[in-house]
């Protein structure tokens, strides 16, 4: 048992990934006290576990069988992973934003000092972001609490303390924020505080009239008013499938943005627990009065069933060829909400996400079902790309689990090579710092020598041909590449023979304009030496 227990300490302790399997059999020769830390502990991650599962599984569909799961665990000791898991995937998938926060109002009208608990935090992570102007924590949080709010959770006065923080001084960040807000309580707010609302719209009209913020804003801003005009007929209070709990049981909470408030991260960090069965006798008198006494339940379901007759018998098999046909006609549904996509990159994700190293993504990775077993391999690299995008600086972890990939097999490189142009042609869409690091990524992919320079030959580089956008893509990639490579490298590179036929849209050996224009952008970005060929190109050309 000893031995059990000192590997499995060893493992857990150094991070190593423990597959299933062995975790299951290393369990099973640990036989401890419930009094001790180690099995305190076990039990500890075991329940962190859980409710990290559930929290990312959970759907419209599933929603009230993983809230009963929940409560089967000990939410009372496991609130604070509960409450930061929550945070954490409302933050990166907002459309589920409705589904976490139906979910936390279950909970919350059973054991208030969750919702209680997530909205302090929501506060604390809103002030941090909003000194931070990070604009993305902002909006994230603020359609949180706007959904809070909307399953009365928290009480309203906390959005309209909000509203009032970010159009105080108004930026472009600020006023977006109140936008995405808005759009998601506005249908509350109006119908509650009536006056508040009106006072908010003619502030934004104020706005929109002494043109202090930008164009792309306005034009947010101006849909906001007609969602108004419209009665926010596209975004009801609470949709119909997730109303869940009656609102004589709701619980509201009143927490204002400038109270003294304790994020409480004690809770989620182990804690040796002196009276570890007696709390869990409370916890467990606490889930019978929720769930009630589920095992009488069983046991008569069970006694009755033994006590069928034969007719029954023929009855129920009547019933499994009816339910085989409704199988047979579900198969047939083809889903057009693109759900099933949603679900299949959130899962992508928090692969990339929860990996000690690339070579355990990698491996992970490979492992993913895929919704569409044709392009497996086009969705993942997309997504990997999406992923890298989303962080505040490049990561050279994406370009690590792009390497590995690339090199498996040619529909892995046919993959990437599809990626890369779609990315170059669609540059337009992203903002400077998604395009910072998807330009970074490509530029690290072609610097490791693993991905074919001939995908380049989609870039022409002419003022025509060229947006602002995909020059200031070139810049980065090439940047990128200059800094694992370093100068002179990248000049042998780009005048190897085999590849000059699949660059001449950036280095081309005929017409003037396009010769010059090509010359002048490399300068201007510091590679003035990649361009001695094109001088002496353009030097004997016939004038």
């Amino acid at each position: 048992m000893s031995d059990a227990l000192d590997e499995l300490t060893k493992l857990r302790s150094g991070g190593t990934y423990i597959p299933p399997a062995k975790l299951r059999e290393l369990l099973a020769n640990v036989n401890l006290s419930k009094q001790s830390m180690e099995f305190q502990k076990l039990q500890w991650e075991q329940l962190k576990k859980s409710l990290n599962g559930l929290v990312n599984k959970v759907s419209k569909s599933n929603i009230k069988v993983v809230a009963v799961d929940l409560f089967k665990l000990n939410l009372v000791r496991g609130q604070g992973s509960l409450v930061r898991s929550l945070m954490r995937s409302q933050a990166v998938s907002l459309d589920y934003t409705t589904i976490y926060t139906a979910l936390i109002c279950v909970i919350n009208s059973k054991i208030p000092e969750i919702g209680e608990l997530l909205v302090t935090r929501l506060i604390l992570q809103f002030r941090r972001a909003f000194k931070r102007d990070d604009r993305d924590l902002c909006k994230a949080t603020v359609i949180f609490l706007a959904q809070l709010v909307n399953y009365q959770v928290c009480h309203e006065i906390l959005v309209l303390q909000l509203l009032h923080s970010l159009l105080e001084s108004p930026t472009d960040n600020s006023v977006e924020t109140v936008c995405s807000l808005i759009a998601e309580c506005g249908s509350f707010l109006m119908e509650h505080s009536a006056v508040a609302s009106n006072a908010v719209f003619d502030r934004l009209r104020i706005i929109l009239n002494e043109n202090i913020i930008s164009k792309r804003v306005q034009y947010v801003v101006e849909d906001l008013f007609k969602l108004r005009r419209s009665g926010f007929d596209n975004k009801p209070i609470i949709e119909e499938e997730l109303d869940l709990v009656d609102d004589d049981d709701k619980i509201t909470h009143t927490l204002n943005l400038d109270d003294n408030l304790k994020a409480q991260e004690i809770l989620n960090i182990f804690k040796f627990d002196e009276n570890y069965d007696e709390h869990e006798q409370e916890y467990e008198k606490l889930k019978k009065e929720i769930l009630g006494d589920g095992d009488d339940d069983d046991d008569e379901s069970e006694s009755g069933s033994d006590s069928e007759s034969g007719s029954d018998v023929s009855a129920s098999e009547d019933e499994s060829e009816d339910e085989n046909k409704d199988d047979l006609v579900k198969q047939q549904i083809k889903d057009l909400t693109e759900t099933e996509l949603t679900n299949f990159q959130k899962t992508v994700y928090l692969t990339i996400m929860s990996s000690m190293g690339h070579d355990e993504a990698v491996h992970k990775l490979l492992k993913l079902q895929p919704i569409d077993p044709d392009r497996k391999e086009y969705m993942l690299v997309d997504m990997i790309v999406k992923c890298c995008a989303q962080e505040k600086t490049y990561a050279k972890y994406y370009g690590l689990i792009g390497e590995r990939l690339v090199g498996l097999n040619k529909d892995w490189s046919r993959a990437f090579d599809t990626v890369f142009k779609e990315n170059y042609q669609l540059c337009h869409r992203f903002e400077n710092n998604l395009l910072r690091n998807i330009a970074s990524f490509w530029g690290h992919m072609f610097a490791s020598d693993r991905m074919h320079w001939e995908a380049m030959e989609v870039i022409k580089l002419t003022e025509s041909d060229s947006t602002s956008s995909g020059r200031i893509f070139l810049k980065f990639m090439f940047l990128k590449i200059q800094e694992e490579l370093g100068i002179k490298k990248l000049q042998i590179r780009v005048q190897e023979e085999y590849i000059q036929p699949f660059l001449l849209g950036m280095f081309p050996n005929s017409n003037a304009e396009h010769l010059r224009f090509c010359i002048n952008f490399f300068t201007a970005i510091g590679m003035g030496v990649l361009t001695e060929q094109m001088r002496e190109t353009l030097d004997n050309l016939p004038e």
